[in-house]
């Protein structure tokens, strides 16, 4: 069985690269595969590392506002994760009411047009408690009553590091099924409740060839260099006794990830796309920061997938990427819904139809 699958807020193709790698073997002597139909973003360097890696998808480079739904080929299966920057937990938090919360829409608007047999919309944690919760309330009752004859939806908040991701990145997925297959989606169980996979692990096992793509060494000023050095693996600057040369001079709330280290014994702190000095992340050892191939591992892209622009272009894409290898393991566990094959699962919707009539 294959999905044709469209995107919005598609950035350079963490989603669609899980779609892809979810084809490992068939379910039941069945195969379910994904063809990748189109994709929309507002990034010219998102949108062509996109169309690079996936040359099958018409990759259309558009503000979402102009994109004209009944110019593009019909779909069956859809996937946005839309803008998290006024759902955040860092700075301000404006939820529905910001620039960007109504973004949403937009996904909902293509579900109304094309009633996709499943979906799936990622967001950032913070969700949960944006406009005091009612955010997450009206985005449910929007996405369950979407299309012909509304989804079954399961919303769950995922820490990534639980599913084998070298990054402690906790996002909320909703899975939507179309009420009328009469599906019975659930949660994939844990499989790294204790045993995560390391920082380390995802770096060096096996290691980054000299002339990887996009793993060019950026050096560090001497102050800055001078710094790392004096920081140890897992600490920030804050924990670090410096020479007062050395110290930086910040008043208020002090970021956690200033000039981290990575603890080459723990999953990756979460891998960010923006941000000054002190937040590129840094390697455990070595005093300098992540390359973008680094991070790309630690957000799980494969070594062949290229992106394109330069450097800080490329962290951006990185940093508002969905892993893979967690895009995977959710449509994995759709594809195996369909063939209503029993997976691991735990009872963990944060949301249920049945009980609750959000409006």
């Amino acid at each position: 069985m294959k999905f044709k699958l469209g995107e919005l807020f598609s950035g350079p193709g963490g989603i669609a690269a899980g779609a892809r790698n979810s084809v490992v073997e068939p379910i039941n002597g069945k195969t379910f595969s994904i063809k990748h139909v189109w994709a929309n973003d507002n990034h010219e360097d998102t949108c062509k590392t996109y169309e690079h890696n996936f040359p099958e998808a018409k990759v259309i480079f558009k503000d979402v506002e102009k994109l004209k739904l009944d110019e593009l080929e019909n779909i069956d299966c859809f996937a946005y994760g839309f803008p998290c920057n006024d759902f955040s937990i860092v700075g301000e938090s404006k939820g529905l009411d910001g620039d960007y919360g109504g973004l949403y829409r937009y996904g909902v608007n293509v579900i109304n047009k094309f009633n996709p047999k499943f979906f799936i919309a990622e967001n950032v944690g913070g969700l949960t408690s944006a406009n005091g919760g009612l955010a997450i309330k009206k985005i449910i009752y929007d996405l369950q009553n979407a299309g012909k004859n509304g989804y079954d939806l399961v919303v769950h908040k995922y820490k990534f590091e639980e599913y084998g991701i070298p990054q402690a990145r906790h996002r909320i997925i909703f899975v939507g099924t179309a009420k009328k297959l009469k599906l019975n989606y659930q949660v994939p169980d844990i499989t790294h409740k204790k045993n995560f996979k390391t920082s380390k692990e995802a770096l060096e096992n096996p290691k980054i060839t000299i002339g990887a793509y996009n793993h060019d060494v950026r050096k560090l000023s001497p102050l800055v260099e001078e710094r790392m050095k004096l920081i140890k693996p897992g600490q920030n600057i804050w924990q670090t006794k410096l020479p007062k040369r050395l110290q930086l001079n910040v008043k208020g709330a002090k970021l956690s990830q200033i000039y981290k280290r990575l603890d080459p014994k723990r999953p990756s702190y979460t891998i960010t796309g923006s941000g000054g000095g002190g937040t590129h992340g840094y390697h455990y050892k070595d005093s300098r920061a992540l390359t973008n191939r680094e991070r790309a591992r630690l957000q799980t892209f494969q070594d062949d997938f290229e992106f394109i622009g330069k450097s800080e272009s490329v962290r951006r894409q990185l940093g508002m990427a969905v892993s893979p290898d967690m895009a995977k393991i959710i449509f994995r566990s759709i594809f195996e819904t369909f063939e209503k094959v029993n997976y691991p699962s735990i009872d963990a919707n944060i949301y249920d139809s049945k009980k609750e009539n959000h409006n």
